[in-house]
């Protein structure tokens, strides 16, 4: 297998990750009977990103790194004030 294969394989798992978050959003939903973000659709997108990122850099496409690049912050905060919420209500704080 070819550099540019593997690179458009890479580059294919990244938008399926990433694109995999909406389903799993969609569903949850759908199971709620409400619209709500589970944690998975915040561990696809950041996923998702990194693997869209490395093929990004790999590209030299600087408009593409940027966008990747900004969501991997605001991914990673969600997940992050997930954590903190989900440590609060185990000690009582609110």
């Amino acid at each position: 297998m070819n550099t540019l294969t593997t690179w458009l394989i890479v580059g294919f798992v990244g938008q399926a990750l990433f694109a995999s978050r909406f389903i799993v959003q969609w569903l949850a939903s759908e199971r709620a009977q409400r619209s709500v973000v589970p944690t998975a659709f915040w561990y696809l997108s950041l996923g998702g990103s990194t693997v869209l990122l490395a093929y990004a850099i790999h590209r030299a496409d600087p408009v593409f790194i940027v966008g990747q690049s900004t969501g991997l912050f605001i991914y990673l905060r969600n997940l992050h004030l997930i954590r903190r919420g989900k440590l609060s209500a185990d000690t009582g704080d609110a």
